[in-house]
């Protein structure tokens, strides 16, 4: 009897192991195979949020077939306290394993709205957009000047909402004046900025801060990416240029930026400015003149005028030789790379050619040919007052 009492165990317990392994390997499958959801969906995941809310919110979705077989492949793969806060696109069909993945990985947000503060050369706005499921793109919904008195009601709607996603955009060649009266007008930052960083320290381009960050962290970490673009560059520059710091370098980065808005013809304008330097010639570049005249506080919005180019100022590389005592912007990293790595050409002047760009000479009688169909140009789009010149 015993033995046959040990066989029925024996076999029941067999009996449990396949069904468990049975078990397993179909909670396996449900955790991989493709998701019920038929169109994508946004999902957000609050600050402190759980688990378990986060899985049965998605069931009740219909992203997931089992919230618990969700959890149970959370704490299998060592995530179930990886939960980044934000708003995350789950696409249709997208598996357990393909949900997990997006809402414990890189906390980068990837749905929802968006705001974007920007600040350019002439103003900083700001520009909501929300982003459409079905083509996954983002469709503005608001635009407004930075510090507005009188903000539109599409903004107010979500200027609370706990999953809004925001971005500080700089754009390249604007100024740290411009960079820090900017910040100040950010509403969803807080804490002061007492003094405004050295010119050219600050990297242009984005970042993502979130509500209550700190101004003064946002300053630091354009600081720290300016600092790395510039030492990566300089470390990788090219031999006999004549910058004997990078600081020189940087000031120099900073002159291309203001000149050309044609990435192609950076290295070109880098090298008609080191050919200058190392044939003992005054730059001559208009966008110092200017910084003498605004000290990088203001857009000159106009012409510059025969006696301005003519006014000493520690800037104006009409009248002073070599570099400036300071960068007039704040240069982005492909300009720096230009400054310490130009082209190779015997060009000594440009001027504007009409078409955004620039026409580049040789001598002096090639630019001045140049600089006549400029004038032409100017002539016929009635312009008055722009020099576009760089050289004469």
């Amino acid at each position: 009897m015993w033995k046959s009492v040990a066989s029925n165990a024996l076999t029941l317990f067999i009996v449990i192991l396949i069904a468990l392994a049975a078990l397993v390997a179909w909670g396996r499958n449900e955790f991989v195979q493709p998701g019920p959801l038929a169109q994508p969906i946004c999902l957000q995941v609050e600050r402190g949020a759980s688990l378990s809310g986060v899985s049965r919110n998605l069931e009740e979705r219909g992203a997931i077939t089992d919230a618990r077989i969700f959890r149970i492949g959370a704490e299998y793969s060592d995530r179930a306290d990886d939960l980044k806060f934000g708003s995350y696109t789950v696409p249709a069909g997208a598996s357990m394993e393909q949900v997990l993945e997006a809402i414990t990985a890189s906390g980068r947000s990837t749905c929802g709205r968006d705001l974007n503060f920007r600040i350019g050369v002439a103003r900083a706005d700001v520009v909501l957009s929300e982003l459409d499921l079905t083509t996954n793109d983002y469709v503005e919904v608001a635009r407004f000047d930075a510090g507005a008195e009188t903000l539109p009601p599409e903004y107010m709607e979500v200027a609370d909402d706990p999953a809004l996603v925001f971005r500080v955009t700089v754009a390249e060649g604007v100024t740290s004046w411009q960079i820090v009266d900017a910040l100040k007008k950010a509403d969803f930052l807080q804490g002061a900025l007492e003094t405004v960083p050295p010119e050219g320290s600050l990297a242009p381009g984005s970042y993502e801060p979130t509500r209550g960050t700190e101004r003064s962290a946002i300053i630091a970490e354009m600081t720290e990416r300016q600092a790395a673009a510039l030492a990566e560059a300089w470390a990788n520059r090219a031999e006999g240029l004549p910058y004997d710091t990078p600081e020189e370098a940087l000031i120099m980065a900073s002159i291309i930026e203001k000149e050309t808005s044609v990435p192609e013809e950076r290295g070109q304008v880098a090298s008609v400015f080191v050919n200058r330097l190392q044939q003992g010639m005054r730059l001559q570049t208009d966008p110092t003149v200017i910084y003498g005249i605004t000290k990088g506080e203001s857009v000159l919005g106009r012409g510059l005028r025969q006696s301005e180019l003519r006014r000493e100022t520690p800037w104006n590389t009409y009248v002073i030789d070599g570099l400036p005592p300071t960068p007039i912007a704040n240069p982005g990293t492909e300009s720096i790379r230009a400054a310490l790595n130009p082209d190779t050409t015997d060009y000594l002047f440009f001027v504007a050619d009409g078409t955004g760009g620039h026409a580049f000479a040789e001598t002096l009688d090639e630019h001045n040919d140049n600089v006549a169909r400029w004038r032409q140009i100017e002539a016929e789009r009635g312009a008055e007052g722009q020099t576009g010149v760089q050289g004469e």
